[in-house]
């Protein structure tokens, strides 16, 4: 009995000791997505607004410019489902494009999922403010139908149409504060940070790479404070079989 009380305790403060680690699972990894590489590495042609990434990319060349395109291979969305979109609304979609397909930094916010196009997701992404801010206002005078831009679109065409019934409207009737824009189109892919660019504690979608990549900062954050979570959960655990083995002892 004392042995396979020992064997257990012995088990348990392996597992315990990997959760005190740093969760390195969860940095600089690519999704399990439709477009991405298996893994992050340098692609020195990145096009235009996914440039950012090229010193360390889950994208390829190819896919950064397809992210530039209106209707691209990529998912084949119409940007210009309610007319034309302005450019500098469409930038942010685009950088937000850029983010998804390219970072190798959105770790800690995957979740497995079982869809056709993809294993996983992100959940979560806490973007920072400003960034969320400003694509909200670049966007106010654009049109749209829905407010989640993840499902119930029309398809038939070849690419997404508004759904029968749908009216077009101004952003701010689909979206009327920053956090339903950032929070809703995507199905919750991205939280509204409280948090500011630069603070180390959000993604930015924006960032000068002049100045290195200040996710991998913010990633390494968010894993290091899921580990700690997971020891604080195991240590009742800890605690009573420590308990035990002393009563088994005495």
């Amino acid at each position: 009995m004392a042995h396979l009380m020992t064997a257990q305790l012995l088990l348990l403060l392996i597992w315990v000791t990997e959760c005190a680690r740093v969760r390195t699972e969860l940095l600089n990894v690519c999704m399990d997505a439709k477009h991405h590489k298996e893994k992050p590495g340098p692609e020195d042609n990145l096009h235009n607004q996914c440039r950012p990434w090229k010193r360390n990319s889950c994208c390829t060349a190819n896919t950064s410019r397809e992210a530039h395109e209106d209707i691209s291979y990529l998912y084949r969305f119409n940007w210009d489902h309610c007319g034309k979109m302005t450019s500098t609304c469409k930038r942010h979609f685009i950088q937000d494009t850029c983010l998804y397909e390219c970072s190798p930094n959105l770790g800690p916010w995957t979740q497995q999922v079982d869809q056709s196009w993809r294993k996983e997701r992100i959940l979560d992404v806490p973007l920072c403010r400003e960034d969320c801010q400003q694509w909200w206002e670049d966007c106010r005078t654009s049109l749209t139908c829905k407010s989640n831009w993840h499902k119930g679109w029309n398809w038939t065409s070849g690419y997404n149409q508004c759904p029968v019934g749908a009216s077009c409207r101004p952003f701010t009737f689909y979206f009327p504060t920053p956090a339903t824009l950032c929070e809703e189109i995507w199905s919750h892919s991205y939280k509204l940070s409280n948090y500011s660019r630069g603070s180390g504690r959000c993604i930015q979608m924006w960032f000068d790479p002049a100045q290195g990549n200040p996710n991998e900062e913010v990633a390494r954050f968010y894993a290091e404070a899921m580990s700690g979570a997971e020891l604080h959960r195991a240590w009742p655990l800890v605690c009573s079989l420590s308990l035990m083995l002393f009563w088994v002892f005495s």
